[in-house]
């Protein structure tokens, strides 16, 4: 019988060999399933400090929760798998809520959001090791790019290394790249089209095989600047969901981009976590199902 979240304290206290034993007895999957797509939840963001959604400072803070949000939107038809750090995953493990679902290991959360350090997106979370000890099934990494920071040249090598690292466990990873900046002191993901195809040419002739990466990218506003964008590359695409907003109006002109971006042949589908999370409506399973929909 699996625990109830408002166990997991007193089991995390008591027996933290548990978050083994439950890794060792999931239940595993491949990465595409029968439907030839994937729609993961995505809830790495409280790691790198970015709790808001919407005007919501601090939205995704309580632990708690988070978990029920997660677990609902796990159980309901057509979702594959998750995106998250160790804590989470292993919460997750513990509450038996990753049997049979794709499992997908955050692995640089350094570039905490809001710091001076911001760009410096080290790698703080899973190793590869990490991913292949425990059986999971992926793993993600953020690559900020900054023409102006010299300091994105490490960040470019120590990805390069991470994706070599993967491939030599035969572990597929999604890479999320930008071209950023920092304006007025805040960092900003340039979203335009060049810019985003820009950083889709440098992230898949990274490392010594792209075998086994992926890429996560945003949606750019134009459908026929998008098909522009995927025609970069042949690598596996998935979307990426972001802060788009906190109206109903906002959350259904995301599933309209979300819809048309679909249908280019390179995208093969979700990794959405905020706005599926906490919609506008506080409808999650609704909201789940309609981006299941899309797909």
């Amino acid at each position: 019988m699996n625990p109830r979240i408002s166990d997991l304290v007193t089991l995390r206290a008591r027996r933290p060999g548990a978050v083994a034993e439950a890794a060792a007895r999931r239940t595993r999957r491949p990465l595409i399933g029968d439907s030839g797509r994937l729609m993961i939840i995505a809830a790495d963001h409280p790691a790198r400090g970015a709790l808001a959604v919407g005007d919501r400072r601090l939205a995704m803070a309580n632990r708690l929760d988070l978990l029920e949000r997660l677990v609902l939107a796990l159980s309901r038809p057509g979702v594959d798998g998750v995106l998250a750090t160790a804590d989470i995953l292993e919460d997750l493990l513990l509450l038996g809520a990753l049997d049979g679902k794709v499992v997908m290991g955050s692995m640089n959360r350094g570039g905490i959001a809001g710091a001076s350090f911001e760009m410096d997106d080290r790698f703080t979370g899973y190793r590869p090791q990490d991913l292949a000890r425990l059986g999971f099934d992926a793993g993600k990494l953020l690559l900020r790019i900054d023409y102006d920071d010299a300091g994105s040249l490490s960040t470019l090598e120590a990805t390069a290394r991470a994706i070599d690292a993967m491939a030599e466990r035969e572990l597929p990873v999604f890479v999320e790249p930008f071209l950023s900046s920092r304006i007025e002191g805040k960092v900003r993901n340039d979203l335009s089209p060049e810019a985003v195809t820009r950083s889709v040419a440098i992230a898949s002739g990274l490392g010594g095989t792209s075998a086994y990466t992926w890429l996560k990218l945003p949606v750019t506003d134009d459908p026929a600047a998008m098909a522009r964008v995927c025609e970069t590359t042949t690598l596996p695409t998935v979307l990426l969901g972001g802060d788009i907003g906190s109206t109903v109006q906002d959350q259904q002109a995301a599933y309209e981009k979300w819809h048309k971006a679909l249908r280019l042949p390179t995208v093969q589908g979700l990794v959405v976590g905020r706005s599926l999370l906490y919609p506008a409506d506080g409808d999650v399973a609704a909201a789940v199902d309609t981006a299941v929909g899309l797909l």
